[in-house]
């Protein structure tokens, strides 16, 4: 399969610039078409500020713009997109005819391999397919607002959408950074689905004197754990927006609830905004009506989305933590609540809605949740961790599941090989640290131990799989992620790849293998760069080190695959030395962090035969002194264990060592102070 490389977006105003900017920001080829050359100036112009107001606050360097800008080529006439561009992204008004004017152009001037997309937020994808010309290469999209800034992206495919065409856009939405949901093409997709009406509902309790717009927010943000109430988020985003689009769900679902408030309507007519004010007071009465309408609401909607088979019910989720940025998605909601106390609010909704309650909500238990896929096709078992909201992170959970999936594909007799990769733009990002924290501060030591022995277990069943064990880490692989993908054979990464242990800056040390794998794969000197100071490694650094077998383009990821699924298992997957002797990294660490020096290192100072005025010696340096003391010595102590050996007594030595470190002060402060967003203060106790 042939990875998008070129695209072109169609529309240059602010969701269709915002989608070209961040397609460039991710060094893809960029086309951004509009009618007339005053459009594609004001694009321009509004990437231009977007970035600008980007290097005020440090988030890209004034180069880094520069190469953003420089991968968007501005077009007039959408007659003059590139016939080998390799995906199309129409981003113009939400109007039918209109778009379907721009496929015929679009159709007759790209050639057989273009991917035709539309960016809709609730046009019928199947017509807008059929209209297309190609509907085998034609998929929706739903970009978020701001796509530059919001995470999530729905995917839609078309009836007669090819599974390549739904796997090079996924591919390219992922290479985005996006969460991905793939939904069916019904009305509202998913977020919209649920969220649209909500919006309504809420201006049908305003209408009917239960409470004002301010108190009806303060309730909403309350019950939902959000920063905005609707009336404050239809005035951001437009009160017509709102009415259009409730209207729309009313007519294409028959669902006469949804038909827009009088209210609403009136202030759309008069181009007003709701007035909100400040007054939040309201009778506890009105509180618990406002609370049951509004959550009743979304749990029989999400209902239904999952009853008709929309997207998983972790999906709906999904889209509202990361698309609307709730704390928790509906059903998370519901068995916050309690299953019985959700299924009643539901349960009145539908009375008032007059539909049936969704089969989903026939229950009487909890929602589980699955977080771990498995899928087995010619040979290849892939096992993705499938938590994108929360950057793949491991909690108990996903540890559990992603052991009963790995203990599937070491049983079955048809798989040779076994792939692990995280969904979105992590691999995995480390560990849940509130779940540190909650047991530290519980006094519940035996609970982390559990864990952390538990992920070593997890781990051997791809350290001492039969199988070929590849890590796919084509993005950000931290910690625990880290430690989990050199368990496998090989690492497959790309230019994305970035890899770091942070641990020892947040007051403990990495203990699912951190401090035995790498020493073996390394030797113990590079151990201690990547270790000790927790070092970012790009794709080239953690190539040299030996850390990514396989160093390949985008491109060549599935033929990477495919080529060590044949060769089999490494020969030697421990040799104990840098992949790439020459590296300049690779002779700083063996030299900086040689036996000899690791003493004075340890104690703060600097080596012999250092310039402490050198860039690179103080910026080590530096990391190395905010790192908690306790961690930095045991750390160490653990790396030097796997020198004299082997691997089964260095993780044991590690788990040993666990109670002794997050028995700390130290422990607590630095993982706190991850969680808190500030800087630790270390005490060495």
């Amino acid at each position: 399969m042939q990875p998008v490389q070129s695209v072109a977006i169609i529309g240059a105003g602010n969701m269709g610039s915002g989608i070209a900017q961040k397609t460039a920001q991710e060094e893809f080829d960029v086309q951004m078409v509009d009618r007339e050359a005053q459009w594609v100036e004001r694009g321009q112009s509004i990437i231009a500020d977007f970035l600008s107001e980007a290097v005020e606050r440090r988030i890209f360097s004034p180069q880094q713009v520069a190469d953003i800008q420089g991968r968007i080529t501005g077009v007039i006439g959408t007659e003059n997109t590139s016939p080998d561009t390799d995906l199309v992204i129409e981003a113009v008004f939400e109007d039918f005819d209109i778009k379907t004017a721009v496929f015929n152009a679009l159709n007759e001037v790209c050639g057989d391999k273009t991917i035709l997309a539309s960016n809709t937020s609730s046009l019928s994808v199947n017509d807008l397919s059929a209209a297309s010309g190609r509907p085998d290469r034609f998929v929706g999209l739903h970009f978020f607002y701001h796509p530059a800034k919001n995470r999530l992206v729905e995917v839609i495919p078309g009836d007669d959408t090819s599974a390549e065409t739904i796997a090079r856009t996924v591919q390219y939405c992922r290479g985005l950074g996006k969460v991905v949901i793939i939904c069916k093409d019904r009305p509202g997709f998913v977020v919209n689905r649920f969220f649209v009406p909500w919006l309504n509902e809420a201006c049908l309790l305003l209408q009917e004197g239960i409470a004002s717009a301010a108190a009806i927010d303060a309730v909403a943000m309350k019950a939902f754990r959000i920063g905005m109430g609707p009336f404050a988020l239809m005035n951001l985003t437009g009160p017509p927006i709102a009415l259009h689009s409730t209207d729309y769900l009313a007519e294409q679902l028959e669902t006469p609830r949804y038909v827009g408030a009088e209210n609403l309507r009136e202030m759309v007519a008069a181009g007003d905004q709701w007035e909100i004010g400040e007054d939040v007071d309201c009778s506890k009465e009105a509180a618990e009506t406002i609370r049951v309408r509004l959550l009743g609401q979304v749990f029989a909607v999400a209902g239904q989305i999952v009853d008709e088979e929309i997207c998983s019910l972790e999906d709906v989720d999904r889209g509202a933590k990361v698309g609307l940025r709730w704390a928790r998605g509906p059903f998370e909601l519901a068995n916050r609540l309690g299953i019985d106390e959700a299924k009643s609010m539901a349960e009145d909704y539908c009375e008032l809605a007059n539909f049936p309650v969704p089969e989903v909500w026939k229950r009487n238990k909890s929602f589980d949740f699955s977080y771990v896929d498995l899928a087995v096709e010619n040979g290849i078992a892939t096992v993705t961790i499938n938590r994108p909201e929360a950057m793949n992170a491991l909690n108990e959970t996903v540890v559990n599941q992603l052991g009963l999936a790995l203990d599937k594909a070491n049983s079955d007799d048809s798989v040779r090989t076994i792939v692990l990769d995280g969904a979105g733009k992590a691999f995995v990002a480390g560990a849940d640290v509130k779940f540190f924290v909650d047991k530290i501060r519980a006094d519940s030591f035996s609970d982390i131990y559990d864990f952390t022995a538990n992920g070593h277990v997890v781990q051997d069943k791809l350290e001492s799989s039969s199988k070929t064990t590849i890590a796919l880490t084509t993005g950000l692989a931290l910690g625990g992620g880290l430690e989990l993908a050199l368990s496998c054979d090989y690492r497959i990464g790309t230019r994305k790849t970035q890899f770091r242990f942070p641990e020892t800056s947040i007051g403990i040390f990495p203990g699912l293998g951190g401090t035995q794998r790498p020493a073996r794969i390394s030797g113990i000197p590079a151990a201690r760069w990547a270790v000790l100071a927790g070092n970012f490694m790009d794709s080239k650094t953690a190539a040299d080190l030996g850390l990514v077998t396989n160093l390949v383009d985008i491109s060549e990821v599935e033929s990477t695959i495919r080529t060590l699924d044949s060769d089999g298992k490494p020969e030697n997957k421990y040799p104990g030395k840098p992949a790439n002797p020459d590296s300049k990294v690779v002779q700083f660490a063996n030299s900086f962090y040689s036996d000899e020096n690791i003493a004075t290192v340890l104690a703060g100072n600097c080596p012999e035969g250092f310039d402490s005025e050198d860039k690179g010696v103080s910026r080590q340096m530096k990391s190395l002194s905010r790192t908690a003391p306790i961690a930095l010595s045991l750390a160490n102590d653990l790396i030097n264990a796997a020198g004299n050996t082997n691997l089964s007594d260095g993780l044991g030595q590690e788990l040993s060592n666990l109670e002794t470190i997050f028995s700390t002060d130290d422990a607590l402060e630095g993982l706190s102070a991850l969680i808190e967003g500030r800087k630790p203060t270390y005490q060495n106790s």
